[in-house]
């Protein structure tokens, strides 16, 4: 732990204070990371692809037991398991999930006995600047990383990021991590290992992390219904890849409106509603500007040989997941 608090002294950042107390805040703020570990149904749907055993970290971020992480490492789980910086585990239960961020809430019985982490403003945060990565536990867990990027991430399930937070170098224990500025603040979790190009550079392995200033406008609805009460995106139920401007489904979660509608793992997406589709960016949006969930999808597909038109009843993705036998303690 003490090269843990050293890191973030380090980081704290160009503020003069005497090292001792920066040692003693820095102590502080990394107390509120702990260590989450959930067990997830065979038949959940996410188990394909996340498996049934899940376990990264989160962060406290109030007093009444509140932790925040990334959402798929406790969507649809029966147990989770909350281990502290000091002290045993103990259980916690599901409060909320947001897709179109990614943020998960969960929640301790009884608060832990550590200092919150107060929310930073992730708007602030500029390409290039140095910043922190923490993660649960000692030796490696925390690091100083920097600011590679600050763009427009896309995701194969069905997802796209504003603003994600780009850092390198990549480290491996990204899920749920807090990401802390200069000040101590949080301003952003753990979400990818993924790369990106630099130019002038190449490829560069790095961690994509969802802003914090996605929070604050749907925090009370995580907690008070348990999702975000903005009107909710259509969702087909598939993964998709992007090859030279071209959209490939690579899998069909089995009874989505995908699968029912008769999307299969190896079509090539055309176009949307007569609309030719450039990208996977291009295809998610295009499906989205159709309207809120429920709306129909008409799609121009290439199975085989054959140009298929197919209109899928798009529905709520936390509807259908959380439709699911699942047992939260």
């Amino acid at each position: 732990m003490k090269k843990n608090i050293l890191v973030i002294c380090a980081l704290l950042f160009m503020i003069p204070f005497p090292l001792a107390y920066a040692e003693q805040e820095a102590k502080e703020i990394l107390s509120a990371v702990v260590k989450i570990r959930s067990i997830i149904p065979r038949e959940a749907p996410s188990a394909e692809t996340l498996g049934t055993e899940r376990e990264g970290n989160g962060v406290v971020i109030d007093a009444k037991g509140y932790i925040l992480t990334i959402g798929y490492l406790i969507i649809e789980a029966e147990s989770i398991e909350v281990t502290p910086s000091e002290g045993k585990p103990v259980q916690a239960t599901f409060v909320g999930y947001d897709h179109a961020s990614g943020f998960g809430l969960l929640k301790t019985e009884a608060p832990l006995k550590v200092k919150p982490m107060t929310l930073g403003q992730s708007s602030k945060v500029k390409e290039g600047e140095p910043i922190v990565i923490a993660g649960y536990g000692e030796g490696d867990s925390v690091q100083a990383v920097r600011v590679i990027s600050r763009k427009e991430f896309t995701g194969y399930w069905e997802y796209i990021l504003d603003e994600a937070i780009y850092t390198a170098p990549a480290v491996s224990y990204y899920g749920g991590a807090a990401l802390i500025d200069r000040s101590g603040q949080l301003v952003g979790i753990g979400s990818l290992f993924s790369q990106v190009v630099i130019p002038g550079i190449g490829t560069l392995p790095c961690n994509i992390s969802v802003p914090i200033d996605l929070l604050p406008p749907i925090l009370n609805d995580l907690i008070t219904k348990g999702r975000s009460q903005k009107p909710s995106r259509p969702w087909l139920g598939i993964h998709a890849e992007e090859a030279h401007g071209r959209v490939f489904v690579t899998r069909v979660t089995r009874g989505s409106p995908a699968d029912r509608g008769g999307l299969k793992a190896g079509d090539l997406i055309l176009g949307v509603k007569g609309k030719e589709v450039t990208g996977l960016n291009d295809f998610y949006r295009k499906v989205w500007a159709l309207g809120n969930a429920g709306v129909e999808v008409p799609l121009a597909v290439l199975q085989g040989i054959q140009i298929r038109e197919i209109t899928i009843q798009s529905t709520d993705r936390y509807h259908f997941i959380m439709s699911r036998p699942q047992k939260i303690l």
